[in-house]
């Protein structure tokens, strides 16, 4: 299993130890070979991953992976990939796709932009999710954050023509920023009526992190941007 280490000097994660259990481990022992995908620097072929040609959605830090979970069990005529730098969070969603009996997801274990940049090909995507990135609150550290023009132009690049982006944060200067970014990139359009941010989609699971915020009265904002 490729560990997350790469060049890029400035990232939008910070590698976590976390602590992993033993079922987490033996899931990384044994269930990657089947779910998981290593870290190559050439395009991904749909045939080889799935043995299909079906829409693909991939999922950006899926944290523990309760909703790319949910999406994979509920859509079985779609196929899914999830990226995710911490071990923990791969390893539950192992177990769980173990046992639901899934075969339409793959994994990979790296930074997402490396991902999108060298084994996502163009137009490889019905759909690109990236729900509660990291915020990076203080001012010194918003270099860090993934949604800037240059990756959003990347992103853009890799949905097919009629692909859907689609984001989410809790942190409001946060989805002002996203905002005006998408708004700046060539072929994304807003879905929303107005040009502003969506309704909560109601396929969207709500992650144990969503739930924690809504507890603490944090509102969420939620984006989607067509490729025109």
């Amino acid at each position: 299993m490729t560990g997350p280490e790469h060049p890029r000097a400035i990232r939008s994660f910070v590698t976590r130890s976390g602590r992993i259990t033993e079922a987490q481990e033996r899931a990384l022992a044994a269930l990657w070979p089947k779910y998981g995908v290593e870290f190559a620097p050439q395009p991904l072929d749909a045939h080889r991953l799935f043995g299909r040609d079906a829409p693909r959605t991939l999922e950006i830090g899926f944290g523990n992976g309760e909703h790319l979970l949910a999406l994979a069990a509920a859509h079985p005529e779609r196929d899914f990939v999830g990226v995710e730098v911490h071990r923990p969070g791969v390893g539950r969603l192992l177990l769980g796709l173990h046992q639901a009996a899934l075969g339409n997801v793959r994994l990979l274990c790296r930074d997402a932009v490396e991902v999108l940049e060298l084994q996502i090909p163009p137009g490889f995507l019905a759909e690109l999710l990236i729900l509660f990135p990291d915020p990076w609150p203080k001012k010194r550290h918003h270099k860090r954050r993934l949604i800037q023009p240059a990756f959003a132009a990347l992103a853009a690049s890799r949905l097919a023509p009629g692909g859907v982006l689609r984001l989410a944060t809790d942190w409001e200067p946060y989805a002002l920023e996203m905002l005006a970014v998408l708004q700046g990139t060539a072929g994304l359009a807003n879905l929303a009526a107005g040009g502003g941010f969506m309704a909560r989609p109601s396929e969207r699971t709500p992650t144990r992190f969503e739930r924690r915020g809504a507890r603490l009265g944090h509102a969420v904002w939620d984006l989607a941007f067509r490729r025109a």
